[in-house]
């Protein structure tokens, strides 16, 4: 193709809001976003270390922006999951976690992180077994679960089962909460673990059922626009399929902790400072989504 011909599809492409590549442009000056949203995920909340006054200062940080409600993508307390946590332990850090988050009178949507669990309950029928305790703490419906807020459509999942993966009930009402959705209807998905992850190379917890969900998703590359993320505490985003996912760290960092030799900075999970992000979300199903860093100290 001669250059002149170039710029010439370029300019035309450019003034569609389309670029060749499928990335987003910034949305057109003087257009406001329909909805403005704060991502937090990976608190890992609990009563010691002076946490709970560090973490208060982060969501103030957060709440100084004029945002219409709150995604928080799981493993909200420290930890319920290791083997030797006890039931005193788990219901402290639920009290740490209820006490940080009444400080906002916004709308929280949360999804299950797997250090949310508790599997250690004496049984099954325990109360606080598994993922009925924690839907409950977190005041969700259920463990997945869609909503939505002017003309986009929220999609919560669940990767909590064998292998990371959705099982076949979840899956097969995620395929029909795709398919119920009116042609074009922008759709952004949260998870606590990445369905796509630059990542994943040096650090796992990817969905595995990435695949699965790959070609869903292409079937309804008039809807899907976002996919949200936590769990590796790293920050990352690629675009595939014209789907933008993002990998939006941790307010935690090092776990609250200054770090080891991998941790580039103080607080640091290697190399991705703890912080929340911002997503603009637009009428026509543009996204933009920024990261804000945290400090810690």
């Amino acid at each position: 193709m001669k250059r002149r011909n170039f710029l010439k599809s370029s300019a035309l492409f450019g003034a569609a809001g389309i670029l060749p590549t499928g990335a987003i442009v910034a949305a057109p000056a003087g257009k406001a976003p329909a909805l403005t949203i704060a991502h937090i995920t990976d608190v890992h909340i609990r009563g010691n270390d002076g946490i709970p006054e560090r973490a208060a200062k982060c969501l103030d940080r957060v709440l100084k922006h004029k945002v219409d409600f709150i995604l928080n993508g799981g493993d909200s307390i420290h930890d319920a999951s290791y083997d030797n946590v006890k039931r005193e332990q788990v219901l402290e850090q639920w009290a740490v976690w209820d006490k940080f988050i009444a400080k906002t009178d916004l709308e929280v949507f949360s999804c299950i992180g797997n250090h949310d669990l508790w599997w250690k309950a004496p049984d099954k029928q325990d109360e606080m077994y598994g993922k009925p305790y924690v839907v409950k703490r977190l005041k969700i419906p259920a463990p997945y679960y869609s909503f939505r807020k002017k003309n986009w459509h929220f999609i919560i999942l669940d990767g909590n089962g064998p292998g990371i993966k959705l099982d076949a009930e979840q899956m097969n009402w995620l395929e029909k909460e795709l398919d119920g959705l009116k042609p074009n209807t922008p759709v952004l998905l949260m998870s606590h673990y990445p369905v796509l992850t630059v990542t994943n190379t040096w650090e796992g917890g990817q969905h595995g059922d990435h695949k699965e969900l790959k070609k869903l998703f292409y079937k309804h590359r008039d809807k899907v626009k976002v996919c949200l993320s936590g769990h590796q505490h790293l920050l990352d985003e690629a675009v595939y399929n014209g789907v933008r996912y993002h990998c939006n760290g941790s307010m935690s960092g090092f776990w609250w902790g200054k770090g080891d030799e991998k941790s580039a900075r103080p607080y640091f999970y290697q190399e991705s400072s703890p912080g929340y992000a911002l997503l603009k979300l637009y009428e026509d199903g543009r996204v933009e989504n920024e990261y804000i860093p945290l400090d810690l100290s």
